[in-house]
């Protein structure tokens, strides 16, 4: 989404950031100004100053500041377009949708008013699952016999669902809203009819120890419950609805943010238990997936309050594979400033139990001992491989290949490589050539040739960057047809343009159409870039592939960014696009010489088709001697 300058002002012009602020932020006037505890570093004295004059917030101990819609960015995880929509629906402003119709308006403008509605439900249900915790003994000795505090159980918002099939009819009056389905709190059975002949209708939760699942803003989206006793399942989780998405949000993530910054890192654990236990015994910066594998959306939400994310998973084999679930998420936003690692525990502690038996320092010490993703993807790589046959190793090599594929290029990956190609006795040159032939080929006894962008046969020794990767083989896929041996240069523009996306605003309008009339699979992948670019702005291809998953496209895609990766050890940005420039330049003067052909038989009969001949030899003159036309 393209949101006008204009509106941004204006909206900022509307919003207060002394309400914004407040809303995260106890706010005391101080002279001019308000002031506060810092939320983006641990204080006990105030340093953190927010100006209703300048509309700006500051803080002298650590240096934050900003505006409304940064603060939501900083503080609550919001991405920009999320922050203004945040900030547009407090004002009641309509943002500009001007390639949306009057009908995907108000479809739109339903669908929010439709999740503010279920926000509500979920939120009188969680109040009245926290005023049945306080009457029920029985519950409360649980929580204390978990060790858990009344204040921890406060910050969580922590609650109790009654036994008893329909205890929500005592909370809301009309227990037949469809409001109470669809928020995941009441059960239906429209094949099951009771005595009044509706559909039988129940409680989802009954006699559970109720905790609140609440996204970055703090509204109540869903719950997880926890059997006091002895039942199955031991936890149940909400239902999928149009506010709680399992594969986007994090428990404990509303509560943990400022422990997060202040800590330096975030620890991912497998349960809420965990999250909540953790930050009775002083690791407030914790959350937890919430009953499903942690996701590329996952890691990606973390990274935005922190630059490193420790997960921790228990030492056993169900341990290990959810901890490759993590890897798998997290290789696309690894890059040189962020740091994952991966703690594993002994077979019989989780950390609630590690840290009891251990104390606070061992644990964390552990964590900074974790092992780090350098470490996990080798080893990952490896696994069930015996290195000391060349079986075991060439088993290794096929392994490794997606892991890292998947890394977004810099030192670490370049330095992986290495480590890679040593592990399975290769050159990295050698490896690296192997990889990019297409799965069952061998390669070539014959030393390799490479093309330049004006198509000239170099020697392996003489390649210029575009045509180190020329010659290299690329695998079939779903969009782009047949299997070809040699890359073509659209594929190569492509990849370079995938990998460096801001340069597609330097090309002409002329090259952009040049490139729509490409191939099919060609000029779709060039549409889909585009219109990545006009929603999100400028993107790294980490955040491009994450945007590309489950597309038409992908596999066609990835296999000539592939290309552009595998060959990035010997060059770098500036190179790429200074290749880049002289591939688009090729492809002009491919365009126009097609032009010239179909136009050279007119021109002996056709006085106009003669000049229009001329002046297409005249700039195919011009873009080979490097001249502007």
């Amino acid at each position: 989404m393209a949101i006008p300058q204009t509106f941004i002002q204006e909206l900022l012009n509307r919003v207060d950031v002394v309400d914004v602020v407040g809303r995260y932020v106890q706010l005391k006037k101080g002279g001019a100004n308000l002031m506060g505890l810092c939320p983006f570093h641990g204080e006990k004295s105030p340093s953190f100053s927010v100006s209703p004059t300048k509309q700006f917030y500051h803080c002298f101990g650590c240096g934050a500041n900003g505006n409304a819609i940064g603060f939501l960015m900083e503080h609550a995880g919001m991405s920009f377009i999320e922050a203004v929509k945040d900030l547009a629906q407090q004002t009641g402003m309509q943002i500009p949708e001007d390639e949306a119709s009057p009908q995907d308006r108000e479809r739109a403008a339903q669908q929010r008013q439709r999740q503010v509605t279920l926000n509500s439900v979920l939120d009188k249900a969680a109040h009245a699952y926290i005023q049945q915790l306080k009457v029920t003994p029985r519950a409360v000795s649980y929580l204390k016999g978990r060790g858990l505090s009344g204040e921890v159980a406060k910050t969580f918002g922590l609650g109790y669902a009654p036994e008893g099939w329909r205890a929500l009819a005592g909370v809301f009056p009309d227990y037949s809203d469809p409001l109470l389905v669809e928020s995941g709190l009441v059960i239906e059975h429209a094949d099951e009819k009771g005595a009044d002949g509706e559909s039988k209708r129940y409680d989802r939760f009954r006699d559970r120890i109720m905790f609140p699942i609440r996204n970055v803003k703090g509204e109540c989206i869903g719950f997880g419950g926890r059997v006091l006793d002895q039942g199955e399942p031991k936890y149940l989780n909400s239902p999928e609805t149009p506010v709680f998405s399992k594969g986007r949000e994090l428990y404990g993530l509303f509560e943990a943010r400022t422990a997060i910054r202040v800590a330096g890192y975030a620890l991912v654990t497998e349960g809420y238990m965990d999250v909540v236990a953790l930050a009775q015994l002083g690791f407030a910066n914790c959350v937890a997936t919430l009953g499903t594998a942690c996701t590329p959306e996952h890691v990606q939400k973390l990274f935005r309050f922190t630059d490193s994310v420790v997960f921790s998973f228990d030492g056993d084999a169900a341990g290990r594979r959810a901890a490759r679930k993590a890897l798998d998420a997290a290789l696309p936003l690894a890059t040189d400033t962020r740091s994952v690692k991966f703690l594993f525990l002994p077979a019989e502690h989780d950390p609630d139990s590690f840290i009891r038996a251990n104390g606070s320092e061992a644990f964390a010490q552990a964590v900074k001992e974790a092992v780090p993703l350098s470490r996990f993807l080798i080893d990952s790589a490896g696994a069930d491989c015996d290195l000391a046959t060349a079986e075991g190793r060439a088993r290794m090599a096929s392994q490794a290949r997606p892991l890292w594929t998947a890394l977004p290029d810099g030192a670490l990956k370049r330095q992986l490589i290495g480590e890679l190609a040593e592990g399975v006795a290769l050159d990295s040159q050698d490896l690296l050539q192997l990889w990019q032939q297409p799965a069952g080929r061998g390669r070539s006894a014959e030393t390799p040739r490479s093309r330049s962008p004006d198509g000239e046969s170099r020697p392996g020794g003489q390649r210029s960057a575009y045509g180190a990767h020329a010659g290299a083989t690329r695998r079939s896929n779903r969009t782009g047809g047949t299997r070809r041996g040699v890359a073509s240069r659209a594929d190569r523009a492509m990849g370079l343009l995938m990998v460096n996306a801001r340069a597609w605003d330097s090309l002409s309008a002329d090259d952009h159409a040049m490139l729509s009339q490409l191939s099919e699979a060609h000029a779709g992948a060039f549409a889909w870039l585009e219109s990545q670019l006009n929603e999100h702005g400028p993107q790294s291809w980490a955040a491009l592939r994450e945007a590309l998953r489950g597309h038409e496209s992908e596999t066609f895609i990835c296999t000539q960014v592939d290309a552009v990766l595998l060959g990035a050890a010997d060059t770098d940005s500036d190179a790429e696009l200074s290749e880049l420039a002289g591939v688009i330049n090729q492809l002009r003067i491919d365009n126009l010489q097609r032009q010239s052909q179909a136009l050279s038989e007119q021109g002996a009969h056709d006085p106009a088709a003669l000049r229009r001949l001329q002046d297409i030899n005249g700039r195919i003159k011009a873009l080979k001697a490097g001249q502007p036309v």
